[in-house]
């Protein structure tokens, strides 16, 4: 073991309270902590426009494509419904707007296996978020504007649209990703498929493509022991207080706070340095959450001057900006 992670390992730990929040409904506070909460409430992310929550997804229906009419009014539904959400630019007719969508909202659709592979391939290491949808399934177009909002805000992340009634050869690929219930995203890098969810609502979504797509953001990605003590070197004597998010690749609670660390690690440049850690991603990091005494995902280390001064463990968004302001000897109550 490395002196750095020895000292880490051997330097007292503080009680901490766990919270297992998976089963929390609200995305954001309970309404009982609000008040000992408003000082910091600057912090919290903005809330993910409403759409109602898909309770199972729609088994896709193979044995009908749609008429050259009804294709119109896909296409009409939605734009409409894009526009709702004041994400597409308005358009005298229903069909140009889609062609909008397609090609100044980054979203590209794909009618075959063909342009499906090749768009994968173009896409090399960065993020390939795909959407399989149907003609007559409305939760379908109710995720699509988020998708796009998405698009706008993501640059190194590509987006997929697949109609999986739209054609023979729609109806091939989805056979061939064995896709056979929609709304289904489904998450590529390198042309592997790394996730995937079904029947899921815009702050999942946002969540997913932050936490598998984040390339640009603040957040230090380490993947190995060494970076982590490369990362406590540099900051040993500078006073930053260092947040090591240790997570794994399909944790869903993990997924769920990376969109505040992200918020936070902008808000905070300067005074804090957020990292971010997958514990599966190789033997070096799990080695290192062994060390760490890590067995509970999302772990949050808070580490200065070269030794651990407490952690977190838990994806409560208000608890992890208290506990982030606590340690930087800001007084917070709950």
């Amino acid at each position: 073991m490395s002196p750095i992670i020895s000292s880490l390992k051997s330097s007292p730990i503080p009680h901490t309270h766990q919270i297992f929040s998976q089963l929390q409904k609200s995305p954001f506070l309970h309404p009982q902590s609000m008040a000992s909460m408003a000082t910091f409430t600057n912090f919290l992310p903005k809330q993910t426009p409403y759409l109602p929550p898909i309770s199972k997804p729609t088994p896709l229906n193979f044995n009908h494509l749609p008429t050259p009419k009804e294709n119109h009014l896909i296409q009409k539904l939605y734009t409409t419904t894009t526009r709702r959400a004041n994400v597409v630019a308005k358009s005298s007719a229903a069909a140009a707007g889609v062609e909008k969508v397609s090609r100044d909202e980054r979203v590209q659709k794909v009618h075959n296996i063909a342009e499906f592979d090749e768009a994968l391939k173009k896409a090399k290491n960065r993020l390939v978020v795909v959407e399989y949808a149907a003609s007559d399934v409305e939760n379908s177009a109710q995720i699509y504007p988020f998708m796009v909002e998405l698009s706008r805000s993501c640059s190194d992340v590509d987006f997929l649209l697949v109609m999986g009634d739209e054609s023979e050869a729609t109806r091939a690929l989805c056979a061939r990703e064995k896709i056979d219930q929609v709304p289904h995203f489904t998450f590529y890098k390198s042309m592997e498929k790394i996730h995937e969810e079904e029947a899921i609502g815009p702050e999942q979504l946002e969540g997913d493509v932050l936490y598998y797509g984040d390339s640009h953001s603040a957040v230090v990605q380490l993947h190995s022991r060494e970076d982590v003590e490369k990362l406590i070197e540099e900051h040993k004597s500078d006073g930053q207080l260092i947040v090591l998010d240790v997570g794994l690749k399909h944790c869903g609670p993990c997924v769920k706070v990376y969109p505040t660390v992200i918020k936070l690690s902008r808000s905070m440049k300067g005074s804090v340095v957020f990292a971010r850690m997958n514990g599966d991603e190789n033997d070096s990091c799990m080695q290192f959450l062994s060390e760490m005494e890590v067995v509970e995902v999302p772990t949050f280390l808070f580490i200065r001057d070269g030794v651990i001064a407490g952690r977190y463990v838990g994806s409560g968004k208000g608890e992890l900006i208290g506990e982030v302001l606590r340690y930087q000897g800001v007084r917070v109550t709950y």
